[in-house]
Protein backbone atom coordinates (compact mmCIF):
# COMPACT_ATOMS: atom_id res chain seq x y z
CA UNK A 1 0.00 0.00 0.00
CA UNK A 2 1.30 3.45 -0.95
CA UNK A 3 0.27 6.29 1.36
CA UNK A 4 0.12 9.89 0.15
CA UNK A 5 -1.15 11.61 3.29
CA UNK A 6 -0.63 11.40 7.05
CA UNK A 7 -2.92 12.82 9.73
CA UNK A 8 -1.08 13.10 13.03
CA UNK A 9 -2.55 13.89 16.43
CA UNK A 10 -0.47 16.18 18.63
CA UNK A 11 -1.06 15.89 22.39
CA UNK A 12 -0.17 12.37 23.47
CA UNK A 13 1.25 11.51 20.05
CA UNK A 14 3.88 14.14 19.17
CA UNK A 15 4.10 16.04 22.45
CA UNK A 16 3.23 15.57 26.10
CA UNK A 17 2.74 18.92 27.74
CA UNK A 18 5.31 21.12 26.05
CA UNK A 19 7.91 18.41 25.45
CA UNK A 20 8.30 16.13 22.44
CA UNK A 21 7.71 12.43 23.02
CA UNK A 22 10.96 10.51 22.46
CA UNK A 23 11.47 9.67 18.80
CA UNK A 24 8.52 11.76 17.60
CA UNK A 25 10.47 14.51 15.83
CA UNK A 26 12.62 12.08 13.86
CA UNK A 27 9.46 10.15 12.99
CA UNK A 28 7.84 13.30 11.57
CA UNK A 29 10.86 13.86 9.35
CA UNK A 30 10.66 10.26 8.17
CA UNK A 31 6.92 10.57 7.54
CA UNK A 32 7.45 13.61 5.33
CA UNK A 33 9.87 11.55 3.24
CA UNK A 34 7.20 8.90 2.70
CA UNK A 35 4.00 10.89 2.05
CA UNK A 36 3.03 13.95 0.02
CA UNK A 37 1.13 15.80 2.75
CA UNK A 38 1.12 15.88 6.56
CA UNK A 39 -1.70 17.37 8.62
CA UNK A 40 -1.54 17.88 12.38
CA UNK A 41 -5.02 17.36 13.82
CA UNK A 42 -5.75 18.18 17.45
CA UNK A 43 -8.80 18.42 19.69
CA UNK A 44 -7.02 21.03 21.80
CA UNK A 45 -9.19 24.12 21.20
CA UNK A 46 -7.07 26.61 23.14
CA UNK A 47 -4.08 27.10 20.82
CA UNK A 48 -4.48 28.76 17.39
CA UNK A 49 -2.95 26.93 14.40
CA UNK A 50 -0.25 29.57 13.86
CA UNK A 51 0.89 29.25 17.48
CA UNK A 52 0.86 25.46 17.31
CA UNK A 53 3.02 25.61 14.18
CA UNK A 54 5.41 28.02 15.90
CA UNK A 55 5.73 25.69 18.88
CA UNK A 56 6.40 22.71 16.64
CA UNK A 57 9.09 24.62 14.75
CA UNK A 58 10.66 25.66 18.06
CA UNK A 59 10.92 21.96 18.94
CA UNK A 60 12.60 21.25 15.59
CA UNK A 61 9.65 19.98 13.53
CA UNK A 62 8.63 21.41 10.17
CA UNK A 63 5.13 22.87 10.40
CA UNK A 64 3.04 25.67 8.95
CA UNK A 65 -0.26 27.07 10.20
CA UNK A 66 -2.01 25.56 7.18
CA UNK A 67 -0.83 22.11 8.31
CA UNK A 68 -2.54 22.44 11.71
CA UNK A 69 -6.27 21.81 12.13
CA UNK A 70 -7.72 22.30 15.61
CA UNK A 71 -11.09 21.77 17.26
CA UNK A 72 -11.64 25.52 17.31
CA UNK A 73 -10.85 25.74 13.58
CA UNK A 74 -13.59 23.18 12.98
CA UNK A 75 -15.94 24.98 15.37
CA UNK A 76 -15.44 28.26 13.54
CA UNK A 77 -16.14 26.55 10.21
CA UNK A 78 -19.33 25.01 11.61
CA UNK A 79 -20.55 28.31 13.09
CA UNK A 80 -19.91 30.14 9.83
CA UNK A 81 -21.95 27.50 7.97
CA UNK A 82 -24.85 27.23 10.43
CA UNK A 83 -24.86 30.30 12.71
CA UNK A 84 -23.12 33.10 10.84
CA UNK A 85 -25.75 35.67 11.86
CA UNK A 86 -26.11 34.54 15.49
CA UNK A 87 -24.49 36.10 18.53
CA UNK A 88 -22.19 33.55 20.17
CA UNK A 89 -21.98 33.15 23.94
CA UNK A 90 -18.79 31.24 24.84
CA UNK A 91 -18.65 29.09 27.96
CA UNK A 92 -14.94 28.59 27.43
CA UNK A 93 -11.54 30.08 28.12
CA UNK A 94 -10.61 33.46 26.68
CA UNK A 95 -8.13 31.81 24.31
CA UNK A 96 -11.08 30.09 22.61
CA UNK A 97 -13.27 33.19 22.70
CA UNK A 98 -10.44 35.22 21.14
CA UNK A 99 -10.20 32.81 18.21
CA UNK A 100 -13.95 33.02 17.62
CA UNK A 101 -13.76 36.81 17.78
CA UNK A 102 -10.74 36.98 15.47
CA UNK A 103 -12.65 34.85 12.95
CA UNK A 104 -15.27 37.59 12.67
CA UNK A 105 -17.99 35.95 14.76
CA UNK A 106 -20.06 38.21 17.02
CA UNK A 107 -19.63 37.35 20.69
CA UNK A 108 -21.91 38.30 23.55
CA UNK A 109 -22.06 37.78 27.31
CA UNK A 110 -25.80 38.52 27.34
CA UNK A 111 -27.72 35.27 27.77
CA UNK A 112 -30.87 36.74 26.25
CA UNK A 113 -29.03 37.90 23.13
CA UNK A 114 -27.26 34.60 22.43
CA UNK A 115 -28.23 32.60 19.37
CA UNK A 116 -25.70 29.87 20.08
CA UNK A 117 -23.76 28.78 23.16
CA UNK A 118 -20.27 27.39 22.52
CA UNK A 119 -18.94 25.20 25.33
CA UNK A 120 -15.28 24.24 25.52
CA UNK A 121 -12.15 23.91 27.63
CA UNK A 122 -12.40 26.15 30.70
CA UNK A 123 -10.03 25.85 33.67
CA UNK A 124 -11.99 28.52 35.59
CA UNK A 125 -15.40 26.96 34.95
CA UNK A 126 -17.79 28.12 37.67
CA UNK A 127 -21.35 27.62 38.87
CA UNK A 128 -22.21 31.00 37.39
CA UNK A 129 -21.17 29.68 33.95
CA UNK A 130 -23.76 26.92 34.29
CA UNK A 131 -26.36 29.51 35.25
CA UNK A 132 -25.47 31.70 32.26
CA UNK A 133 -25.70 28.74 29.89
CA UNK A 134 -29.01 27.65 31.42
CA UNK A 135 -30.41 31.17 31.02
CA UNK A 136 -29.27 31.29 27.38
CA UNK A 137 -30.37 27.86 26.21
CA UNK A 138 -34.02 28.37 25.34
CA UNK A 139 -35.70 26.58 22.44
CA UNK A 140 -34.23 28.99 19.89
CA UNK A 141 -30.60 28.83 21.10
CA UNK A 142 -28.20 26.15 19.87
CA UNK A 143 -25.56 24.40 21.97
CA UNK A 144 -22.27 23.60 20.23
CA UNK A 145 -19.23 21.92 21.80
CA UNK A 146 -15.66 22.48 20.62
CA UNK A 147 -14.66 18.82 21.12
CA UNK A 148 -15.65 15.70 23.09
CA UNK A 149 -12.41 15.02 25.01
CA UNK A 150 -13.46 14.52 28.63
CA UNK A 151 -9.81 14.37 29.73
CA UNK A 152 -6.51 15.52 28.26
CA UNK A 153 -3.05 13.98 28.81
CA UNK A 154 -0.42 16.17 30.50
CA UNK A 155 3.03 15.59 31.93
CA UNK A 156 1.41 15.31 35.38
CA UNK A 157 -1.45 13.01 34.37
CA UNK A 158 -4.93 13.41 32.96
CA UNK A 159 -6.83 16.66 33.44
CA UNK A 160 -10.49 17.52 32.70
CA UNK A 161 -11.00 18.55 29.08
CA UNK A 162 -13.63 20.26 26.95
CA UNK A 163 -15.95 17.28 27.03
CA UNK A 164 -16.38 17.72 30.78
CA UNK A 165 -17.63 21.27 30.20
CA UNK A 166 -19.82 20.32 27.24
CA UNK A 167 -21.42 17.50 29.24
CA UNK A 168 -22.00 19.73 32.27
CA UNK A 169 -23.75 22.39 30.18
CA UNK A 170 -25.77 19.83 28.24
CA UNK A 171 -26.76 18.13 31.49
CA UNK A 172 -27.99 21.23 33.26
CA UNK A 173 -29.91 22.29 30.14
CA UNK A 174 -31.27 18.74 29.70
CA UNK A 175 -30.50 18.67 25.99
CA UNK A 176 -28.04 17.20 23.53
CA UNK A 177 -25.62 19.55 21.73
CA UNK A 178 -26.52 20.41 18.16
CA UNK A 179 -22.93 19.49 17.30
CA UNK A 180 -19.65 18.63 19.00
CA UNK A 181 -16.73 19.46 16.75
CA UNK A 182 -13.16 18.22 16.77
CA UNK A 183 -12.50 14.53 16.21
CA UNK A 184 -14.42 12.37 15.32
CA UNK A 185 -17.03 14.77 13.92
CA UNK A 186 -17.99 14.63 10.25
CA UNK A 187 -17.18 18.34 9.89
CA UNK A 188 -13.63 17.82 11.13
CA UNK A 189 -13.14 14.73 8.96
CA UNK A 190 -14.29 16.71 5.92
CA UNK A 191 -11.99 19.62 6.71
CA UNK A 192 -9.03 17.27 7.17
CA UNK A 193 -9.69 15.63 3.80
CA UNK A 194 -9.97 19.04 2.14
CA UNK A 195 -6.68 20.19 3.67
CA UNK A 196 -4.83 17.07 2.55
CA UNK A 197 -6.33 16.87 -0.92
CA UNK A 198 -5.68 13.12 -0.83
CA UNK A 199 -8.26 10.28 -0.90
CA UNK A 200 -8.90 8.90 2.58
CA UNK A 201 -7.91 5.37 1.55
CA UNK A 202 -4.43 6.70 0.76
CA UNK A 203 -4.02 8.29 4.21
CA UNK A 204 -2.79 7.00 7.55
CA UNK A 205 -4.09 8.52 10.78
CA UNK A 206 -1.97 8.31 13.93
CA UNK A 207 -3.31 9.13 17.39
CA UNK A 208 -3.59 8.04 21.00
CA UNK A 209 -7.39 7.92 21.41
CA UNK A 210 -9.75 5.24 20.19
CA UNK A 211 -12.98 7.24 20.46
CA UNK A 212 -11.69 10.27 18.59
CA UNK A 213 -8.59 9.54 16.47
CA UNK A 214 -9.27 5.95 15.50
CA UNK A 215 -13.03 6.43 15.24
CA UNK A 216 -12.63 9.34 12.83
CA UNK A 217 -10.08 7.51 10.70
CA UNK A 218 -12.34 4.46 10.52
CA UNK A 219 -15.35 6.57 9.55
CA UNK A 220 -13.66 7.87 6.40
CA UNK A 221 -11.62 4.80 5.44
CA UNK A 222 -8.13 5.82 6.57
CA UNK A 223 -5.60 3.32 7.87
CA UNK A 224 -5.48 3.91 11.63
CA UNK A 225 -2.57 3.58 14.04
CA UNK A 226 -2.93 3.83 17.81
CA UNK A 227 0.15 4.84 19.80
CA UNK A 228 0.58 3.82 23.43
CA UNK A 229 2.09 7.17 24.50
CA UNK A 230 -1.19 8.89 25.37
CA UNK A 231 -4.63 7.99 26.65
CA UNK A 232 -5.47 4.51 25.30
CA UNK A 233 -3.57 1.23 25.13
CA UNK A 234 -4.08 -2.48 24.58
CA UNK A 235 -6.62 -2.92 27.38
CA UNK A 236 -8.83 -0.17 25.96
CA UNK A 237 -8.54 -1.63 22.44
CA UNK A 238 -9.98 -4.93 23.65
CA UNK A 239 -13.03 -3.14 25.05
CA UNK A 240 -13.57 -0.58 22.28
CA UNK A 241 -15.83 -0.63 19.23
CA UNK A 242 -13.17 1.34 17.35
CA UNK A 243 -10.41 -1.05 16.28
CA UNK A 244 -7.12 0.40 14.99
CA UNK A 245 -5.37 -1.29 12.09
CA UNK A 246 -2.11 -1.13 14.03
CA UNK A 247 -1.10 -0.56 17.67
CA UNK A 248 2.48 0.58 18.25
CA UNK A 249 4.54 1.89 21.13
CA UNK A 250 4.99 5.39 19.74
CA UNK A 251 5.06 7.60 16.66
CA UNK A 252 8.68 6.47 16.18
CA UNK A 253 7.34 3.09 15.03
CA UNK A 254 5.03 4.47 12.35
CA UNK A 255 7.42 5.20 9.44
CA UNK A 256 8.39 1.52 9.33
CA UNK A 257 4.73 0.61 8.82
CA UNK A 258 4.65 2.72 5.65
CA UNK A 259 7.66 1.01 4.07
Amino acid sequence: MTYRGAVVDLDGTVVRGGDPIPGALDALTALRERVDRVLFLTNNPTVPPAEYARRLRALGADATAAEVLTATTATIHYLRERHAEDDVLPIAEESIAAQLRDAGLTLTDDAEAAGVVVAGYHREFHYRDLQTALDALDDDTALVGTDPDRTVPTESGRKPGSGAIVNAVAGVADREPEAVLGKPSETTARLAADRLGVPARECVLVGDRLDTDVAMGESVGMTTVLVRTGVDGDEEVSESEAKPDHVVDSLADVPALLG
